[in-house]
């Protein structure tokens, strides 16, 4: 456990080092969030967007009034991890679980040292574990030993399920970062309502045998969520039809409701580094909200 911890630490420091070197001194937090809370409302001003009129105050006679708003202050970062049998896959030294468990540890720990509050919760087709977002470093090492001494009960997978755990959960806006490799269907709907109500980030964890796998013939393949095994032609034309096509058509399908929201997207393959890219990702989201500052 304690190395566990001291390698989340080094990954961290990485992060926040290189952050603040490519954003040459101006950067503020990995987890400075988009949203803008209501403040109050002010007379109509020549150059105001119309959008931000308060036509409810303006009706009542008095003028014609815009909403003000004020940047968040304090964020509340949850995390959403996929813990079904499909993330027990890799074709490197870690799985897509094993590196799932290590950003939302790496996460935590920099939210906590932001004085943010974290929380997580773990689903399968089904609740795993939640821990309530809290402020401090013990809260970090609270979820970095629950996910090390998870043993899932469900090898199932349910994103829709898993999503729909979390709008009841948090009813205030909060930055979810949803990790997962997305291999389910009829979730999309569920998609959409995380990215309309939260600041969301998108995280799928890719395997390269997911993406591409030489013909072997036929040969016996286990699907891990059902425990059963199946033989396929992996050199035929029907199964890199069937298997390959839809799972490029699914990855599409996330990256599109995540473009049509402004969610942001990250593909991590299970055998690269994915500090780097945790890197990209932040910065893009600093400069984002300085300019719409």
């Amino acid at each position: 456990m304690k190395e566990l911890v001291q390698k989340l630490r080094k990954y961290e420091i990485r992060i926040r080092k290189a952050i603040t070197t490519q954003m040459q001194g101006d950067f503020h937090s990995v987890f400075k969030g988009t949203g803008l809370e209501f403040d109050d409302v002010r007379a109509y001003q020549y150059g105001d967007d119309v959008r931000t009129i308060d036509w409810n105050v303006s009706a009542k006679g008095h003028g014609t009034f815009v909403k003000t708003y004020r940047e968040e202050k304090e964020q509340s970062v949850f995390l959403m991890l996929d813990v079904s049998a499909s993330q027990t896959i890799g074709t490197g030294k870690q799985q897509k679980i094993d590196v799932g468990k290590e950003i939302c540890g790496v996460l935590a720990i920099s939210a906590a040292r932001q004085q943010s509050q974290i929380g997580i919760i773990c689903f399968s087709d089904r609740k795993e574990k939640y821990i309530k977002p809290a402020k401090g470093i013990e809260q970090a090492y609270a979820i970095i030993k629950s996910l090390h001494e998870l043993q899932p009960q469900s090898a199932k997978t349910n994103l829709g399920s898993g999503i729909r755990l979390t709008l009841d959960i948090i009813k205030r806006r909060s930055i979810v970062l949803l990790i997962s490799d997305f291999i389910d269907v009829n979730y999309e709907k569920e998609l959409q309502m995380l990215a309309r109500r939260h600041d969301l980030i998108v995280i799928q964890l890719i395997d390269v045998r997911e993406r591409k796998m030489p013909g072997m013939g036929i040969v016996p393949v286990l699907d891990k969520e059902t425990g059963k095994t199946v033989w396929l032609n992996t050199s035929g034309e029907e199964f890199q039809k069937k298997y390959f096509v839809q799972y490029q058509q699914n990855q599409e399908n996330v990256i599109r409701i995540c473009q049509k929201y402004q969610a942001n997207y990250l593909a991590i393959q299970a055998n690269e580094d994915y500090v780097p890219q945790l890197v990209n990702l932040f910065r893009l989201r600093n400069k984002t909200t300085k300019k719409s500052a």
